[in-house]
């Protein structure tokens, strides 16, 4: 991979693409992933080059912080290195067969989200009072909250019967709302607080604690329940196309 981390938006496009095509040539699911956090990055560095965060350098820098999390997770990944446990969760759910796409979003999500947010939060607000993040913090959860209805406009094309089983199955129907992304964006905003009143020296222990509790949602999306997991069989057996196929359909 050309850059181990980013300094700008673009370096992050330009190596999620590489996360892409790599994805794609192995039909690796990881790639789902990626393809949706690609889309989600450009959406944000638009938003920085229209002015319409109230601080577009520090945006930028917050953007990078986030993204430069899930590169590392990555890099670690393949190299065989020790990762955080709610991105350990996640690859490893990518050489699992039966999880379908949904459930390697959100474990991605999850892992992003829960943990690497509040993190990336807190570390461009170092000296600075975080409470002037909030409300770029609440326009960047808003673009995130877009990975929902991208989600299921792409999800709703490589596997066509979910709408009748969610319309039908409660117990999915619940599985897909527990992954609540306003939930998520308050929980990351409070683990950013939370970091941002300690030392830094005392940052590790926090995290760590954080990132076991984010790892053990991250098991419950891979692995919900039999009677969860017999009716996602039936949708994993009706996904359309092959996983480079499927990660092209959430990348457009």
């Amino acid at each position: 991979m050309a850059g181990k981390q980013a300094n700008t938006i673009q370096e992050v496009l330009d190596i999620l693409d590489e996360i892409i095509s790599d994805s794609k040539e192995k039909q690796s699911p990881i790639g789902y992933f990626a393809a949706l956090y690609r889309t989600v990055t450009e959406q944000v560095k638009k938003g920085i080059e229209n002015h319409e965060f109230d601080n577009n350098p520090r945006m930028e820098r917050l953007d990078v912080i986030f993204a430069n999390r899930y590169i590392e997770a990555y890099l670690n990944y393949q190299s065989g290195k020790a990762n955080t446990k709610s991105w350990q969760v996640a690859f490893a759910l990518s050489e699992k067969y039966w999880p379908i796409v949904l459930q390697h979003l959100l474990v991605g999500m999850n892992a992003h989200i829960a943990l690497d947010l509040g993190i990336a939060a807190a570390e461009v607000s170092v000296g600075k009072d975080i409470n002037d993040l909030k409300n770029d913090f609440d326009k960047i959860n808003g673009v995130l909250s877009s990975l929902v209805g991208e989600v299921e406009k792409d999800l709703s094309r490589i596997w066509p019967t979910l709408r009748v089983l969610l319309r039908y199955t409660r117990k999915v129907d619940n599985f897909l709302i527990d992954f609540n992304m306003e939930y998520a964006r308050d929980k990351a905003w409070e683990f950013a607080v939370e970091l941002s009143g300690k030392p830094q020296d005392q940052w590790p222990d926090v995290i760590r604690l954080r990132d076991e509790k984010v790892a053990r949602f991250g098991q419950t999306i891979g692995n919900p329940g039999w009677l969860v997991n017999a009716i996602l069989s039936v949708v994993r057996i009706g996904e359309k196309g092959s996983v480079s196929s499927r990660i092209e359909e959430l990348a457009n």
